[in-house]
């Protein structure tokens, strides 16, 4: 009680607090997996069920049950003015809602229905088929939709190029590199389902597919990048209608090769993730792999395992995500007093240890030379492992108390070793790979998913700050000095920090502070307290924080947006940061944060929060809203001692 006077604290506030801290921890102990990990489920749009129907109806072969359930998806997802977003709450987006249009055509639905008139008016708003991207083009013209010859090449040659090549496989971040295997095999065979004329698109043309301007933008100036790119792209295409290709055989086989092995054992798909594992689908079937080779098999199955079959709206998953919700999950609960001992925190441990990734995947083509080690986002993906997973895992294992300690040290050597390695020349962190940032690859034709690169992100590297604060790493190594200078230099004029994996300026804030807190930054510097200031003015009048997805786009509204859970939380810990417990925005927020706990102990979330390619994809991870205000309020509670 001492403590609470001295602080400001009242009795009332310390009870609620810690009664929502016991709620919370029985919430996620009640949740948690027999094996002992947790895993939540990743929201997204409709365009995966879209994609899926496309697919099928491009196979020749349609599960009517399967396709019903989608459609019903995408109907359920239609925006009030026809069309179809990429996170909830936002504007109709020209891909999304021309793959819906059509995968609801598909599946029966007349283009007179008022749903469709009022979709095919919003995307003819949106300037029709003709400003769709990359991906989409492709799809469509696998479905006889779009012209071959409009769509931008992806010559399987990529795969033979040599890595001291200035242009070659390993200058893409992975899930370029995966999305583009199997495309470039379907680049090559073109293989086109003709449909019946009562399918086809022709009313998605503002001006009729026959007089469409299929074209790709130019840049203005006449000497940049994306022109140089597009006339590499016109002379691959001249290539293309040669009949004698020296060296396509060898290269088709050889992007064969690299695409089934990442399909094998130890992946659940190619990647992992339902881009590269839909399209490595219609790689083998353009192959002609038969419906009973044992990959295909395999590969069917890893892609049902992201089918969620809720009776009321079944839903299809990017991927699976139990690594990251087991290590947060377990972070919060260590952070909020679990004991080290606890039997869940144990089976928590236990079950992210055997995941540790010992084999050397693709990471070592810009990496070599280091002992493999790592945790990837999926149950199992051993040539992906990331380093955001691997610092998030090293930190909750921290948290457990270990049967083996001299086994836990081994592990935690290896891992931070790893971890170590993946240092850029800028001094920051990317997520999978070392220095990829060519950023002159962005102007590639078939780059328009805004993600070919593996930059450095100011989230990341903060992450790794917390981490070696945590541990005792000695903040006068050139390591830290090196992470924190790059932080320094990536910090917003009005004091915040982009987020490339959560939305968007409040997470990559939070994380900032939160790191350079951790490793010993004073944090009553001028830099550190324009960026608390920020935190502070984005604070809504409820007490809560929220960012919309639209930021990415337009960064007037960034720290703009409804509460969320999640973002209070990281406004919380971001402030929380600097140590200072009579803030009344820390205590608005903690306050917003306790009254909207429902009674079981979990919040509801009704925004997405999470990013997978900022102003392409997002993420709505369901686990944020329950383990982050968890980590919030005990980070709070050791705060006010």
């Amino acid at each position: 009680m001492q403590m609470q006077a001295s602080v400001g604290i009242s009795p009332e506030t310390t009870d609620a607090l810690r009664q929502g801290i016991r709620r919370s921890q029985d919430f996620l102990l009640s949740i948690q997996k027999e094996d002992g990990h947790w895993e939540g489920e990743l929201l997204v749009d409709s365009t995966l069920c879209s994609d899926t129907v496309l697919y099928m109806n491009w196979r020749g072969r349609v599960d009517e049950v399967l396709q019903a359930k989608c459609a019903d998806h995408i109907r359920r997802r239609q925006t009030a003015d026809g069309g179809w977003n990429i996170f909830i709450g936002g504007p109709s987006e020209i891909n999304a809602s021309v793959k819906a249009y059509f995968g609801l055509k598909l599946a029966g639905d007349s283009p007179n229905a008022p749903w469709m008139r009022e979709a095919r008016a919003n995307i003819l708003r949106l300037g029709g088929i003709p400003q769709v991207n990359t991906y989409c083009r492709l799809y469509l013209a696998l479905l006889g939709q779009f012209p071959w010859d409009y769509v931008p090449t992806i010559p399987p040659e990529i795969f033979l190029f040599p890595h001291w090549f200035f242009f070659n496989l390993h200058e893409m971040s992975s899930w370029s590199r995966t999305i583009i295997a199997p495309l470039a095999i379907l680049n090559h065979y073109r293989p086109t389902r003709t449909l019946p004329a009562s399918l086809h698109l022709h009313e998605l043309y503002p001006a009729g597919m026959e007089n469409a301007d299929f074209s790709l933008k130019k840049d203005k100036r006449f000497w940049a990048w994306r022109n140089f790119f597009l006339r590499c792209d016109a002379l691959l295409k001249i290539y293309n209608r040669i009949p004698i290709h020296p060296l396509r055989k060898h290269a088709l086989k050889r992007a064969e090769e690299w695409m089934t092995e990442r399909m094998g054992e130890g992946s659940d798909g190619l990647s992992a993730i339902f881009p590269s594992m839909l399209n490595s689908l219609m790689a083998l079937q353009a192959l002609g792999y038969a419906e009973d080779h044992p990959l295909v098999q395999k590969a069917e199955a890893d892609f049902a395992g992201l089918f969620v079959h809720d009776p009321a709206d079944f839903r299809i998953q990017p991927c699976l995500s139990p690594v990251w919700d087991t290590a947060i999950t377990t972070v919060a609960l260590g952070e909020s007093a679990v004991p080290r001992n606890h039997p869940s925190l144990q089976k928590a441990a236990a079950w992210l240890e055997a995941r540790e990734v010992r084999f050397a995947g693709d990471w070592t083509a810009r990496n070599p030379g280091v002992e493999p080690s790592g945790w990837a986002f999926e149950h199992a993906n051993k040539y992906y492992p990331d380093t955001d997973d691997t610092m998030m895992v090293l930190m909750a294992l921290r948290h457990c108390a270990a049967p083996d300690p001299k086994a836990r040290e081994e592990i935690h050597r290896r891992a931070l070793k790893w971890l170590l390695s993946f240092q850029c020349n800028d001094g920051g962190w990317a997520a999978f790979d070392k220095n990829l940032n060519a950023a002159w690859l962005e102007h590639v034709p078939f780059a328009d998913h805004n993600a070919i690169l593996d930059p450095t992100c100011s989230d990341l590297t903060a992450r790794v700050l917390e981490l070696l604060g945590y541990i005792g790493h000695d903040p006068r190594l050139p390591e830290v000095r090196q992470a924190i200078s790059m932080l320094r230099r990536t910090q917003e004029a009005d004091g915040s920090w982009y987020g490339r994996w959560g939305v968007n300026y409040i997470y990559g804030t939070w994380q900032a502070l939160r790191g350079l807190a951790s490793i010993g930054v004073n944090m009553d510097e001028e830099w550190i307290r324009r960026a608390l200031t920020w935190l502070e003015s984005c604070q809504n009048e409820d007490g809560s924080w929220g960012e919309t997805c639209e930021s990415y786009n337009f960064p007037a509204l960034k720290g703009r947006g409804a509460g969320t859970p999640s973002q209070t939380a990281w406004a919380l810990m971001g402030l929380c940061a600097a140590g200072d417990s009579h803030s009344e925005s820390i205590q608005r927020g903690i306050h917003w944060l306790v009254s909207t706990q429902n009674a079981d102990g979990s919040w509801t979330e009704d925004y997405t929060t999470g990013t997978g390619f900022p102003c392409v994809f997002y993420l709505k991870y369901d686990m944020y809203r329950n383990h982050f205000p968890l980590l919030a309020l005990a980070t709070y509670r050791k705060l006010i001692g």
